[in-house]
């Protein structure tokens, strides 16, 4: 827990100093992104922002031009497989922003290039990067001190209403692979639990939290992810990569939890990035 609260609060000490990133493209509502940060993707915990529309790409926030990378550049495996035509900049308070996805045209450009100005156009989005034929910009934060990527929406105006976020079809299953759906079965045994939700599509929460009758059992936030063995994770109580935190692409790990025997309330909270939450309660008996 302790190593959890300190990230959080480094992406909240960023916030409260005034810290904040522009659009890396023109403002877009806050419902309208390709795809989140922390959700599935390939195979791994999407460490990107993914936008929408094709458009311009700008410098973020003034930094210096450290890295170019080609769409088949031999410098970094990540690079190779997942963001294609890339450019990283590199800000103060050891914040790296990355611009991934690019043509090969504004990609070339840029070689030339050593700081930037924040609104600095960097050309136009392309399909290098690992992106379903999709063309949008894949942007990422890196904290290359504490060496976690960081939720680039932490970081950035937000605009508009959230997607709406659900709590549906939940499900605890245990260490024997036994899987009980709360709501149907009403009794099962004590033990502990990894707790799922349905997972939504394209809606990601930025928390969620489970209660065991009132007492918070634990919190996955959704601020920063860490390597950790090889694999990206999110940290709750403990470190989950993509095998926990998605068992496949239809759940979505809410909390690991030890029920007690007796009657217990079991209370889920999902939280957007705005704060509107959304809560369920399930009552269940362990034995």
């Amino acid at each position: 827990m302790k190593k959890t609260l300190i990230l959080s609060l480094t992406a909240c000490m960023f916030t409260a100093a005034g810290f904040t990133f522009d659009w890396p493209q023109n403002a877009i509502q806050s419902d309208s992104f390709y795809s989140y940060f922390g959700q599935i993707r390939g195979g791994t915990i999407n460490s990107s922002l993914i936008f929408t529309d094709s458009e311009e790409i700008k410098a973020a926030e003034e930094g210096k031009v450290i890295a170019v990378i080609s769409e088949h550049s031999e410098e970094s495996e990540l690079f190779e497989s997942t963001l294609g035509n890339a450019i990283i900049l590199a800000h103060k308070d050891n914040l790296q922003t990355i611009y991934a996805n690019l043509d090969r045209d504004s990609q070339r450009q840029r070689y030339a290039l050593d700081s930037v100005q924040t609104g600095t156009n960097f050309g136009l989005c392309g399909n290098t990067g690992w992106q379903q034929g999709q063309a949008n910009l894949e942007f990422q934060v890196v904290d290359t001190k504490n060496q976690v990527f960081i939720n680039p929406r932490v970081l950035m105006p937000r605009v508009g209403k959230e997607l709406e976020l659900t709590i549906q079809n939940v499900t605890a299953v245990n260490r024997k692979g036994n899987e009980y759906a709360l709501g149907i079965n009403k009794r099962f045994p004590s033990g502990t639990y990894y707790l799922y939700r349905k997972r939504q599509e394209t809606a990601m929460p930025y928390r969620t939290t489970i209660f065991i009758n009132g007492a918070a059992v634990e919190t996955i936030s959704y601020d920063m992810l860490r390597e950790k063995n090889g694999r990206l994770c999110t940290n709750g109580n403990k470190s989950y990569p993509v095998a926990l935190l998605y068992p496949d692409t239809n759940r979505q790990l809410l909390a690991e939890v030890s029920l007690p025997k007796g009657h217990n309330a079991i209370t889920i909270v999902v939280v957007d990035i705005l704060g509107k939450e959304v809560t369920l309660t399930y009552s269940m008996d362990a034995y």
